[in-house]
């Protein structure tokens, strides 16, 4: 029997995008789309330039709302994870780069050094902690949402 947390495990193993939504300190939304890695489904990180609209926006509000599904689904047949929680620079560099170059190795975009996201570069590690994961009720007939504890 599949599980909610067999589902969970599925869905954000098998994509590599995140819609993260983020708001400024005015509580303005928005959007955006970040390639992400994961090993334990409650850590997520990504690169980022800090001076994208949404590090601006983690920076003064940290609190995040992400979703991940296969956008090549037909509707009806998309299983999705919804999850809540906070996010912002990672604080432990070294780990978070090791999880995402092994992530990143894996799907073969190759290998990332701590360098590629400290001193001078461009780009720095962002880490969402994962507060609450959700799935779509596979058994109902419209949009209704578990709880999933992992």
């Amino acid at each position: 029997m599949t599980t909610g947390a067999d589902i969970v495990r599925a869905v954000l193993d098998g994509n590599s995008f995140m819609t993260m939504a983020t708001a400024d300190a005015d509580g303005v939304p928005w959007a955006t789309p970040v390639w992400f890695a994961t090993e334990d489904y409650r850590s997520l990180y990504w690169v980022s330039a800090p001076d994208t609209r949404h590090s601006h926006n983690i920076a003064v509000r940290p609190e995040v709302s992400v979703v991940v599904y296969d956008s090549t689904q037909r509707p009806g047949d998309v299983m999705a994870v919804y999850m809540t929680g906070t996010a912002g620079l990672a604080l432990d560099v070294g780990e978070g780069i090791g999880i995402f170059s092994r992530v990143s190795v894996r799907e073969g975009i190759g290998a990332w050094g701590i360098e590629r996201v400290t001193g001078d570069a461009r780009l720095r590690l962002y880490r969402a902690s994962v507060a609450e994961h959700y799935i779509l009720d596979p058994d109902a007939t419209i949009d209704t949402r578990l709880a999933v504890t992992l």
